[in-house]
């Protein structure tokens, strides 16, 4: 009982950032990574409601194994999914992945359930615990076979697949509601049938986003050639991914943004937003990142990263300033659409350069900026509990916002991203430097 006591002091020294994320965790579903110092994921885990289910490591009557395991945690990724189902198929697809060590369990136990796809021509689907078949392909496993039939109602829906044992002679009920392509009757081509499973394959190993990119390049072929029926086809699978893949997490971004929307009293909702932050070591390899997010998520195809160049030194508000003028510049050269929402990692006075630098380039962009956390040393606060301020140009006051609110929980995963990918692009330029030495 003793060593459960001492464990939230040693939480508390070794994990701060990972319990800030917890604590901050959404009450959705999805998946969550633990890693290492070195960035290696040692657990991947699901949950129907990720905040409740992270906050169990934080008890203080822990088991020993499960003690020592968060004694090795160093970082936590979180990923939303639409429901508690899909969360079931990104887990089992990371950790066929990643392999992280405190999975074994899963991987090794063979009581869990199996999709299985036969090797047929036209491959059946189904769900089983014993791999016999040599000739099938075999995915998992998986940690809940109710929550795995349930995801496979919700593709068929979307891409009907065959199910039966053996192929007979006559369609059945399910090619009448859409649930089969009828491949006993002929009623769909091999090659059209084999690219259905390998999409419904990518779907189960929680790759939908590499799907989507694949079909819209497929559209854009289509529309191209000028087939446009076929174009309208492939148009319609990318909506139903969408809809597997959306759910819930676009319910949950859309509220985030809602609340962010209104705490700091923006006139539209911040659909784009652009987050900043500046890495430096005593003025070496000085970078400034940007990142990009559209409706709540991170939009990674329009990062941006910036090596400082016109000063040499340290000084965050000139090395934010001239990142800004670089950014807002060339769109404003190019015409290109403003973000919805700037935000940057600081406290006051970065707030104040960036408006500065906005108003010297005569843009009105709403800007917002989160300062680091600083311990509360009220008589209320005997905890030390850490607070964070938030700065918006279009109010006078800092803005504290209730801890686990959705405003907040959407501002630091743009911070902690921004942060995350400016030191990347650091460390990308040190280790450069040091190769060349």
């Amino acid at each position: 009982m003793a060593a459960a006591q001492k464990f939230p002091a040693i939480f508390m020294e070794h994990l701060r950032k990972v319990k800030e994320k917890i604590l901050s965790a959404p009450h959705e579903p999805g998946v969550y990574l633990f890693s290492d110092a070195a960035g290696k994921v040692l657990y991947v885990g699901k949950a129907k409601i990720l905040n409740k289910r992270l906050r169990s490591y934080l008890r203080a009557e822990l088991d020993a194994k499960t003690r020592a395991f968060m004694l090795k945690v160093r970082d936590l990724e979180i990923r939303l999914a639409p429901s508690e189902d899909m969360a079931l198929l990104m887990e089992a697809g990371l950790i066929r992945e990643l392999k992280p060590q405190y999975n074994v369990s899963l991987r090794d136990d063979k009581s869990f359930p199996y999709i299985q796809i036969s090797g047929e021509e036209f491959p059946a689907i189904s769900i089983t615990r014993k791999k016999e078949d040599a000739a099938a392909l075999y995915l998992g496993p998986f940690t809940s076979a109710r929550l795995l039939k349930s995801a496979l109602k919700i593709i068929r829906r979307h891409f009907p697949f065959r199910t039966c044992k053996h192929l007979p002679g006559r369609s059945c009920i399910d090619y009448k509601i859409n649930l089969c392509p009828a491949p006993c009757i002929g009623a769909v081509s091999r090659q059209e049938y084999s690219r259905r499973m390998q999409n419904i394959i990518l779907i189960l190993e929680g790759k939908i986003d590499v799907l989507v990119r694949d079909l819209t390049r497929l559209m854009q072929e289509k529309s191209q050639a000028r087939d446009y029926e076929s174009a309208a086809g492939v148009r319609d699978q990318i909506m139903a991914l969408s809809a597997i893949s959306e759910g819930q997490s676009h319910a949950g971004s859309q509220r985030e943004l809602e609340d962010l929307g209104q705490k700091i009293k923006l006139e539209h909702l911040p659909i784009r937003i652009e987050g900043f932050d500046i890495s430096n070591i005593s003025g070496n390899q000085a970078v400034g990142s940007m990142v990009s997010f559209y409706n709540g998520r991170p939009d990674k195809n329009n990062y941006r990263r910036f090596r400082i160049k016109t000063f040499q030194g340290v000084n965050d508000y000139k090395m934010l300033a001239e990142v800004l003028h670089r950014r807002y510049l060339r769109l404003k050269q190019e015409q290109k659409p403003l973000p919805d929402l700037v935000l940057i990692d600081g406290g006051k006075g970065h707030l104040l350069t960036a408006f500065r630098k906005l108003a010297e380039l005569q843009l009105d962009i709403p800007l917002v900026s989160i300062a680091k956390p600083r311990k509360m040393t009220s008589a209320r606060s005997t905890r030390g509990r850490k607070e964070e301020h938030i700065y918006c140009s279009r109010q006078q006051a800092a803005l504290t916002f209730p801890e686990g609110s959705l405003a907040l929980n959407l501002i630091r995963r743009v911070r902690d991203e921004a942060h995350r990918f400016a030191l990347a692009y650091h460390h990308l330029l040190r280790k450069k430097a040091l190769i060349k030495q």
